[in-house]
């Protein structure tokens, strides 16, 4: 049978199998989960926004300017909620586009240079490699990001190695087209990837040449009309000058070193950058496929001299892909892992090439890259078995049994055993392809499975519209004034509650409890939302942990003359109380 699959690759048979492999593993997680923090909620309220407000050319959230990145995902998301509501699923519909556009990008671009198995596998890399998967599910502005950057890296490798003037002149024009869309998901720092690629291929193959051909910049038109009138649309706006200053200043400049500007402002304070940082975590990024990626990167040198052109192009290809973008960020004053997603197109060319490279003609250390992935796969399996019982335990009302949950889940489980004993088989019988493809599936398994089971656990914890729809029966015509909000509780207020409440700006210190005594003066019988610190147990694990208990509550409800009108606590979630004024003694302790 493993000698069928090596006979198949990349045979019609196979290839639907890896694509519905991706779509298994791609589609719970984007359609089952809720708003999860950090971010999806404040995004969530912004595509919300988006798809109501008149101006549509600068994002806003909880009714105030968002300039933190330009608006293309929000338009998208902000059509998706018009069309089908507020439901998470809903306004993650776009994510399955960009999940498309990327694997079909990368895929393309690996198999035009390294052959068709390269392209499979490729795309398999770039849709399940941790970071790139975590960025596709995620309702934020990177999986927008990811996809434009792999269409204009196709096109980048289109245009550079292209033999004739009209496939060079198609390429470089598909190249500004996804930097345009890279730049309209995140400013300027979408041109980030195939600018250092450009560069890094002029220096290593001495090509200044290449910056006098007109092809070159004939797509530039595109991008300048587009951003051009995105910007002016900016600019006659309310406050657009000031707008314009956070777009292309504070929060591009500002994310690589400290800039002169408001507190609020300085992005560069948040996600300090520490040395080594993207290196140390690296592993984690590329995760499970973590021993493939440094075994390619083994061959890869071994190989350098005996390759081919077209791999040796391939191999520096993917090196000016992620090599250049690594070290820049690792310079920068803030580090967040999104941040080298974009440049994860590489390693899923390398991946792709070595898979090329290896099929009938791995080495020992090929194929024990091979097996360690597989048993890594295995102690998956056992981690997700153990987490599904956990979020049963925690969804049920004691130990239970909870076939929604462990039916589905232990037959992902099962199945996945099942495929990884068999990549270990297959790769003992030299059958490298028929190796991949079950440690592909195995891994999909997982997802699909147990993964899909704890995501319907987990969104319990994250529950945040429940908050928010209690917090708004309870409220009633009452004025409400928000104290020290984050842009999570901007957002589950906006978005549930009630639309521009009152805010007072944090910390929770004497300037803000003054402010916050002249709001409840001007406006007699409002009541005060404010998070609380630490999270809530759930019962499970208060039962299980009795020493487990939330950070003590504040004592500024007391000093404020605030009682409590009423708790929200979500398990393992986050604590909020809605407070009104009187005496704080009989429901505060």
């Amino acid at each position: 049978m493993a000698n069928g699959f090596e006979t198949l690759v990349p045979g019609a048979r196979v290839r639907a199998l890896v694509w519905i492999a991706l779509a298994l593993a791609l589609v719970p997680a984007i359609a089952l989960r809720g708003y999860w923090t950090p971010d999806e909620p404040r995004e969530a309220d912004i595509a919300w926004r988006m798809s109501v407000q008149d101006l549509k050319s600068v994002p806003s959230l909880a009714g105030a300017a968002f300039c933190e990145k330009p608006p293309l995902a929000y338009w998208l998301a902000g059509a998706a909620v018009a069309a089908f509501g507020t439901e998470a699923w809903a306004a993650r519909l776009p994510n399955l586009l960009y999940a498309l556009v990327t694997a079909l990008a990368v895929g393309a671009l690996a198999r035009r240079a390294a052959g068709p198995l390269a392209g499979l596998v490729a795309a398999a890399a770039i849709s399940t490699l941790l970071l790139a998967f975590q960025v596709t599910i995620w309702l934020a502005t990177d999986a927008p990001l990811l996809a434009a950057t792999s269409v204009a890296l196709l096109g980048l490798y289109r245009g550079w190695y292209a033999r004739e003037a009209r496939e060079r002149l198609l390429g470089y024009t598909l190249m500004h087209a996804g930097m345009c869309a890279a730049f309209m998901s995140k400013s300027a720092a979408g041109w980030m990837v195939p600018a250092l690629a450009f560069v890094a291929l002029v220096l290593a193959e001495r090509r200044l040449g290449e910056l006098r051909r007109p092809a070159l910049w004939a797509g530039l038109p595109l991008q300048a009309a587009v951003i051009l009138a995105w910007i002016h649309f900016v600019a006659v706006g309310p406050d657009g000058a000031a707008h314009l200053q956070v777009f292309f200043w504070n929060n591009l400049v500002g994310r690589f070193t400290h800039v002169d500007a408001p507190a609020a402002l300085q992005y560069a304070t948040g996600h300090r950058n520490t040395p080594g940082k993207y290196l140390l975590e690296l592993p984690v990024y590329l995760w499970p496929w973590t021993l493939l990626a440094a075994a390619a990167v083994r061959r890869a040198w071994r190989d350098r001299r005996s390759a081919s052109r077209g791999e040796a192009d391939a191999v520096r290809f993917a090196a000016a892909v992620f090599l250049p973008t690594l070290a820049l960020l690792s310079f920068a004053a803030t580090a967040r892992n999104v941040y080298l997603a974009p440049a994860l197109p590489g390693v899923a060319l390398l991946l792709g090439w070595w898979a090329q490279r290896i099929r009938g003609d791995a080495d020992a250390l090929d194929r024990m890259a091979l097996k360690a992935t597989a048993v890594l796969l295995l102690i998956a399996a056992g981690v997700l078995a153990a987490a599904v019982a956990v979020v049963g335990i925690e969804r049920g009302p004691g130990l239970g049994f909870r076939p929604d949950y462990l039916l589905p889940a232990g037959f992902g489980v099962l199945l996945a055993v099942v495929l990884a004993v068999r990549a270990l088989a297959a790769t003992g019988a030299r059958a490298t392809t028929a190796a991949l493809l079950s440690l592909l599936l195995a891994y999909a398994a997982l997802l699909a499975g147990p993964a899909a089971q704890v995501y319907r656990g987990v969104n319990a914890w994250q529950d945040l519209g429940a908050i928010g729809r209690a917090l708004r029966v309870d409220l009633g015509a009452a004025p409400l004034v928000l104290l020290a909000p984050d842009e999570t509780t901007l957002a589950l207020v906006d978005l549930y509650a009630r639309p521009a409440p009152a805010s007072i700006a944090g910390p929770v210190d004497e300037r803000a409890l003054a402010a916050l005594a002249r709001r409840l003066r001007d406006a007699p019988g409002a009541m005060v939302f404010a998070q609380l610190p630490g999270r809530a147990p759930s019962p499970v694990a208060a039962r299980w942990l009795p020493r487990l208990r939330p950070a003590p509550d504040p004592a500024w409800p007391e000093a404020a003359g605030l009682r409590v009108v009423k708790r929200y606590e979500l398990p393992n979630g986050r604590r909020y109380a809605l407070l009104a004024a009187g005496s704080p003694a009989a429901s505060w302790r």
